[in-house]
């Protein structure tokens, strides 16, 4: 499959227009549509990833008052 990349803006009236194709006339072709990469995010996926983990004490014991699941 040939690609042919092009880019261009949508019309007022919501149509794309393209021209000076490299294809003949009457061929078929599929059109996919994207946006910018920079478009497509607008939040950071993990927004934690390259922060330090710190441990306090992690070899120490803990107490049964720290411990929410017992009863």
């Amino acid at each position: 499959m040939q690609a042919y990349r092009v880019e261009t803006t949508i019309a007022p009236d919501g149509s794309i227009k393209i021209v000076n194709l490299p294809f003949p006339r009457g061929e078929a072709v599929e059109v996919i549509i994207l946006l910018p990469e920079s478009r497509t995010t607008t939040t950071e996926r993990y927004p934690l990833r390259g922060t330090p983990v710190v441990y306090h004490a992690p070899f120490e014991p803990v107490s049964e008052d720290d411990w929410s699941i017992l009863p």
